[in-house]
């Protein structure tokens, strides 16, 4: 059988060695890092993952939602916490189905990697880290234990991430173009803890925001009732800065007085913040992704996006979607599905990476704004009235038939709409829902139909 290569055994590599075993290939999966089975994850490193409808129809594809589902939390909007402990809950939907979940990395990556391994057609090999790759065979070079061999396959994919080897390889050698963006804004995760008797502190079913403009903290549930915090900070030049916040009284004083309900619940708040790194911010985008019919770039290694649609592990799945069904296509002509893949795909993963910039700046600074808070009142009532409307962010995450380029291309042009309208009537209840939803319908169908 055709032998597949597969760098990295993290979420979209792990995932994608069951989607080749099915197929039928041979499949051999190549991992630097320990086995999450047996160490765990990096510390201070994981950002909690919010799975929605795209990454969890590529989950249900492979019959793994027996393992998956017992390991979400359902979040059911956006808990936001104002500098007086005030809270305000904006749900993401009016529909019952229609919610996020947080997920351990951890947990995910171990039932994905278990689900690989019960092919007896897939090998995955972890402390193996990729040190060198030919292309044109194609092959790669593995050091294990401080020895190095080549590997030989037929098919090559690159799911070794943002950093990845394989593509910084191609792109020495002139086979690609490469653009990273990198946000002025690190992150750092804290904890906090649960309460007695495993009770949850705030609100389980939410994802809390603290939103102070020019930075934020947000807050994603665990199933042991704790929450994994991520501090998002510029990184240097200001007051309120990673390199500002140098001292155990800076912090504590920081949190005190922007973030007071959470920091009376975090007791290692300071031990915690030091020992933890400060994480990076970027997006990288390239192309092509494919090299001739042996190598494909997939998920983080071809478009890595910042973390703010919860979208990055979703779209990375989905990828693996796109690609069956170009397999389905052209079967054992790897060129031409490889070609098919990269050239529908890339519109939609340069829309989803555009969109999660964007929501960094909404999340920090919009939903505060009391314009952007009647509109996503007014968004409510729309698709509480009308099951064909649904709002910017339910086309991305709960409707995965949508592409991404379409539903930002729809959401804005909704948002717009529904924005201008709100500053020009505060009272929601003196406009006229009839008529925003005919002016938003006249204004879709403007709109190019999308290939």
């Amino acid at each position: 059988m055709p032998k597949v290569l597969i760098v990295g055994a993290g979420l979209v590599g792990s995932l994608l060695a069951s989607f080749m075993a099915r197929r039928g290939f041979e499949v051999e999966v190549f991992e630097k890092r320990r086995d999450p089975r047996l160490y765990g994850m990096e510390e201070g490193r994981s950002i909690n993952l919010a799975l929605s409808h795209r990454g969890l129809r590529a989950l249900e594809r492979l019959g793994l939602q027996d393992a998956v589902y017992p390991l979400m939390i359902p979040m059911r909007g956006r808990m936001i916490h104002d500098t007086a402990g005030q809270t305000l809950l904006l749900p993401y939907s009016t529909k019952p189905d229609e919610y996020i979940n947080s997920i351990s990395r951890l947990d995910l990556n171990v039932a994905l990697v278990n689900h690989a391994e019960a092919y007896p057609n897939v090998k995955i090999q972890f402390q193996a880290a990729c040190v060198g790759v030919a292309p044109e065979i194609p092959a790669i070079e593995v050091e294990t234990d401080g020895q190095r061999r080549w590997v030989e396959g037929d098919l090559l994919f690159a799911a070794d991430g943002a950093g990845s080897v394989i593509r910084r390889t191609l792109k020495a050698t002139g086979l690609l173009q490469e653009e990273v963006d990198f946000l002025d804004y690190g992150y750092k995760e804290l904890t906090l803890p649960a309460g007695k008797g495993g009770a949850f502190l705030i609100e389980k079913h939410a994802l809390h925001i603290w939103p102070r403009e020019t930075f934020m903290l947000i807050a994603l549930p665990n199933l042991d009732a704790t929450f994994t915090c991520t501090l998002f900070l510029p990184k240097e030049g200001v007051a309120h800065s990673f390199e500002a916040l140098n001292t155990p009284a800076k912090v504590q004083d920081f949190f005190d007085a922007y973030f007071p309900d959470a920091s009376r619940m975090m007791p290692a708040l300071t031990e915690e913040y030091f020992r933890n790194p400060v994480g990076i911010l970027g997006t990288v985008r390239c192309y092509p992704w494919a090299y001739r019919g042996k190598v494909l770039l997939i998920g983080d290694a071809a478009h890595a996006i910042v973390p703010f649609y919860g979208q990055g592990m979703n779209a990375a799945f989905e990828d693996c979607l796109r690609l069956e069904e170009c397999f389905d296509v052209y079967g054992k002509d790897w060129q031409k599905v490889f070609e098919l893949y990269q050239t529908k795909r890339k519109k939609d993963t340069d829309a989803i990476a555009d969109l999660a910039t964007d929501n960094f700046y909404e999340m920090r600074d919009r939903v505060n704004d009391e314009d952007f808070q009647r509109m996503r009142k007014l968004e409510y009532l729309l698709e509480q009235r009308y099951p064909d409307y649904f709002s910017k962010y339910a086309l991305v995450t709960f409707h995965p038939e949508v592409p991404y380029s379409l539903a930002k291309q729809r959401g804005e042009l909704q948002n717009q709409i529904l924005l201008d309208i709100c500053r020009r009537q505060p009272d929601i209840e003196k406009i006229d829902l009839e008529t925003v939803y005919r002016k938003i319908k006249e204004a879709i169908e403007t709109l190019p139909v999308s290939s």
